[in-house]
This record gives structure tokens, C-alpha cells and sequence, in this order.
């Protein structure tokens, strides 16, 4: 599935919330959806734990 279809199901997901369920639910929504891509990225091993804790490398 392309990144666009899914950026288009997330977006369909968030506007149902908040016309539905009203902001609170919207920010639900994209706290679990933000929750959900970063397991997914640690499953995929696109991500390690340690990404987290270590300081960024400054580049010049």
C-alpha cells in the first residue's frame, strides 16, 4: 500500500473523530495512530530503543 493511501486513511480516520466525536476524540485518535507508527517502525526495524535516548549528532 502506497504512503499516500495511508496518509489518506489516516486523515478519513482523524475527520471522522473530530466530526463525530468532537476534539477530544480527535486527539485520541492521533495520539494512537502516532502510538501505532512508531511500533510499527520498531517491529519493521526501521527503529531501535536507543533512538530515543541518544543525543543528535550536530552536522556543519
Amino acid at each position: 500500500m502506497s504512503m499516500a493511501v495511508v496518509g489518506m486513511i489516516a486523515g478519513m480516520a482523524l475527520g471522522f473523530a473530530g466530526y463525530f466525536g468532537g476534539f477530544g476524540a480527535f486527539l485520541l485518535v492521533a495520539a494512537l495512530g502516532a502510538v501505532g507508527f512508531v511500533v510499527g517502525r520498531f517491529l519493521e526495524g526501521d527503529m531501535d530503543f536507543g533512538d530515543f535516548f541518544r543525543p543528535r549528532e550536530r552536522r556543519r
